[in-house]
C-alpha cells in the first residue's frame, strides 16, 4: 500500500487485503498508524469497529497503541480518525487557496499541458510548443476549415496511423497518461477527442483557469463552472492556431451539416439564409425520376434534378400542412457560380488599387486617417486631465463651504457648473472613444481581408476552405416574375468587408438584340404550350392515364415475378405478395391502400 494516499480507499493493496479477508486468509491487520487505514473517519470506523470484528480479524495500529484485543486501547481511536480527516481537510483548503491565487495571476493550474504543448524545462508555469503534436493539431483545424467533421477527421487520422493523444503522451512519460491509456489501440482516434481539441482556446496562446471545481475534497467528479467563473488570460504562451482560424472553426461547428444518402453534403451548408424570414436554407440533393415531356406525358427518359437549397422554415411548415414563407428554391451550382464571381471581383478590385480599397473600408468611419487618430487621442488626454481637475475643484469648494469660507449660494453655483462641465466632458470622451474603436475595428477588418487577398493569388474554383474563409452569408430572395421571366435576387456578404455587389454587365447592341429574341421565343413557347394544353386537355389526360396505367401494370408484373408465392387471389383480382422477412406487401391491379388491404385480407 506504499505510495498511495490514505485520503482514498481506491488503493490496490487495500482492495487486495479486503478480498483476502473475505476469503478467510487473514487473521491480523497491522498498520503504522490509524491514518494508513484512511482519512475518512466514518469509513475507518466501519472497518475497524464493524468489518474486522465480524470477520474475526485482529487490528493493530503500532504508533497509536491501538489493539482490538484490548478495548481500552481503542477508546481514543475515533478521535484520532477525526483528527486525521481534519488534517486532510485542512491540507485541501490550503492547496485550494494556493491554486486559486496562482490561477488569478494567469498561471496555468492544470497538471498537464494540452496535447501540442509541453512544460518548459526552465519554467514549469510556461508552456512551449511540441512541434510533432502541434503539426497534428494544425492538421485537425485545417481539415475542419476544409469542411470535415470531428468523426471524419478521426477516421482519417486513424487510417493514417497517427498516434492518439493519450498514447503519444504515455509513451513519452508525461503526466499520468500511462494509467489511462489503452496501449492495444495506439491509433484509435475518436470524434470526441478531435472535438475537444477544436474547443480549446489554449491553442490561440491563452490560459484558461477554473473550468471546473469539486464541492468537496472527497468528490471524484468535477462540476463545470459557469462562464462568469472561468478566467481567460490572453497571449500567455506561443499559439499553435491563429485567432481568426480558431474563431472560424467555432462558427463552423455551430452548423449541423446534413449529408445525403451517398454521404455527400454541400460546402455551402450554413451559409445560405432566407432573405424574408431569416431562416437557414436547407440543402436538397439532386435526384432522378421518370422523365416527362412538356405536356406531362412520360417519354421513357430519365430526368435529373439539380441539387439546391430551400427555405428551412418553409420546409418545416410544409410537413405540418402549414403555409409559412415560400420555398426560395435555388440551384446549388447557381449560387456557387455567383460566389466565385463575387470573390474574383473583390480580389481583382483590391489588387488593382489597394489604397482605394482601404479608403472605401473607412468611408463609414468618422476617422479617415492616422493623423485624425493622433489628434483625437491628444484631445482625449486633455479631456481626461480636465475631468480629474474638476473632481479636485468640486472637492475644494465642498471643503471651503464646510469650513465656512464659501457661502452656500456661491457653493451651489460653482458645484453645479463644475458637474455640468463634467457631464459634457464625459459625453465628449465617450464619443471620441467610440470613434477610435470604430477606426481600430475598420483597420483590423481591412488588414484581415488583405491577408486573405495575399494568401490566394488566383481562384478558379470553389473549395470548402475558400468558402469558409471568404463567405460570411448569402441572402436568397424569393423568385419574382418580370416580363414573363423568373428573376431572383441574391445578396452575398464576404467576411470583413460585408456586402459585395457585382457590377452590371454592359451588353453590346448585338447581345441586346439576341437577348430580346430569346425572350420573345420563351414568351411564344409559353403561350403555345398553354393554348395546346387547353385545346387538347382530354387527349392529354387520356395519354397520361394510359402511360400511368402501363407503368402501374409493369410494377405489378415485376412484383409478381419477384414474389415468393401468390396469396389470397379471387376471380376478379390478381394479387402478388412480396415477402421480405415477416412483412408482406400486397399489390393488385388497383393498388389499394394499407387500410384497404388490412380490411380485406386481414394483413
Amino acid at each position: 500500500d506504499d505510495g498511495f494516499s490514505g485520503g482514498s480507499f481506491e488503493r490496490p493493496g487495500w482492495k487486495q487485503m479486503l478480498s483476502r479477508i473475505e476469503n478467510g486468509d487473514v487473521s491480523t491487520v497491522i498498520v503504522k498508524d490509524m491514518s494508513r487505514v484512511g482519512r475518512d473517519y466514518l469509513q475507518v470506523g466501519f472497518y475497524t469497529e464493524v468489518f474486522f470484528r465480524e470477520k474475526g480479524v485482529r487490528f493493530i495500529a503500532v504508533s497509536n497503541g491501538v489493539d482490538s484485543t484490548n478495548n481500552t486501547s481503542s477508546e481514543f481511536a475515533p478521535f484520532l480518525n477525526i483528527m486525521n480527516e481534519w488534517y486532510l481537510r485542512d491540507c485541501s483548503r490550503k492547496i485550494t487557496a494556493v491554486l486559486r491565487a496562482k490561477g488569478k495571476e494567469g498561471k496555468p493550474i492544470t497538471s498537464n499541458p494540452p496535447y501540442g504543448y509541453v512544460k518548459s524545462p526552465d519554467d514549469k508555469n510556461l508552456w512551449i510548443v511540441d512541434d510533432e503534436a502541434a503539426e497534428v493539431v494544425r492538421k485537425i483545424f485545417r481539415l475542419t476549415v476544409d469542411g470535415m467533421g470531428p468523426f471524419q477527421i478521426a477516421k482519417q487520422l486513424t487510417e493514417e496511423k497517427i498516434e492518439k493523444p493519450s498514447y503519444y503522451q504515455a509513451t513519452r512519460n508525461r503526466g499520468n497518461y500511462k494509467t489511462m491509456c489503452n496501449f492495444e489501440t495506439p491509433y484509435n482516434w475518436t470524434g470526441g477527442s478531435v472535438a475537444r481539441i477544436l474547443e480549446r482556446p489554449e491553442y490561440m496562446g491563452d490560459t484558461v483557469n477554473f473550468r471546473s471545481h469539486k464541492e468537496s475534497y472527497k468528490d471524484k467528479k468535477a462540476v463545470k463552472n459557469s462562464s462568469d467563473e472561468i478566467l481567460v488570460f490572453q497571449d500567455t504562451h506561443e499559439p499553435i492556431i491563429d485567432r481568426r482560424t480558431w474563431y472560424m472553426v467555432q462558427e463552423l461547428r455551430k452548423t449541423v451539416r446534413r449529408f445525403d444518402t451517398s454521404g455527400e453534403g454541400s460546402m455551402l451548408t450554413g451559409k445560405l439564409y432566407c432573405a424574408d424570414c431569416g431562416g437557414k436554407m436547407h440543402y436538397r440533393r439532386g435526384t432522378t425520376r421518370a422523365g416527362r415531356d412538356w405536356r406531362g406525358i412520360p417519354n421513357g427518359e430519365v430526368q435529373h434534378t439539380s441539387a439546391g437549397f430551400n427555405c428551412g422554415t418553409y420546409n418545416s411548415a410544409r410537413k405540418q400542412n402549414r403555409k409559412v414563407c415560400c420555398s426560395h428554391s435555388i440551384k446549388e451550382d447557381t449560387v456557387k457560380q455567383l460566389i466565385l464571381e463575387t470573390i474574383q471581383y473583390a480580389l481583382k478590385s483590391v489588387r488593382m488599387d489597394e489604397a482605394a480599397f482601404i479608403k472605401s473600408m473607412r468611408s463609414a468611419s468618422q476617422v479617415r486617417d492616422k493623423g485624425e487618430v493622433k489628434k483625437l487621442k491628444s484631445d482625449l488626454v486633455k479631456k481626461e486631465k480636465r475631468f480629474a481637475d474638476l473632481d479636485l475643484l468640486i472637492k475644494k469648494v465642498y471643503e471651503d463651504n464646510a469650513m465656512g469660507k464659501l457661502p452656500d449660494r456661491r457653493y451651489e453655483m460653482l458645484s453645479s457648473d463644475y458637474e455640468k462641465e463634467q457631464q459634457e466632458i464625459e459625453i465628449s470622451m465617450r464619443e471620441i472613444q467610440e470613434k477610435l474603436m470604430q477606426f481600430e475595428e475598420d483597420t483590423d477588418r481591412t488588414e484581415e481581408f488583405l491577408l486573405l487577398v495575399h494568401k490566394y493569388t488566383d481562384i478558379q474554383e470553389l473549395t470548402p476552405a475558400i468558402v469558409n474563409e471568404f463567405v460570411d452569408k448569402v441572402l436568397v430572395h424569393k423568385i419574382e416574375k418580370m416580363d414573363g421571366d423568373r428573376v431572383q435576387e441574391i445578396e452575398i456578404f464576404l467576411n470583413y468587408i460585408g456586402k459585395v455587389d457585382l457590377p452590371a454587365q454592359e451588353l453590346s447592341e448585338e447581345e441586346i438584340a439576341e437577348e430580346e429574341k430569346k425572350r420573345k421565343r420563351r414568351q411564344y413557347s409559353r403561350e403555345y404550350q398553354k393554348a395546346y394544353r387547353k385545346k387538347h386537355r382530354p387527349e392529354i389526360r387520356q395519354l397520361i392515364e394510359g402511360a400511368n396505367a402501363a407503368d402501374r401494370q409493369k410494377q405489378i408484373e415485376e412484383a409478381r415475378q419477384s414474389a415468393d408465392g401468390l396469396l389470397l387471389t379471387d376471380s376478379t383480382e390478381q394479387v402478388a405478395a412480396i415477402t421480405a422477412g415477416e412483412n408482406k406487401v400486397i399489390v393488385d391491379g388497383s393498388l389499394p391502400t394499407k387500410e384497404e388491404v388490412k380490411r380485406k385480407y386481414g394483413r
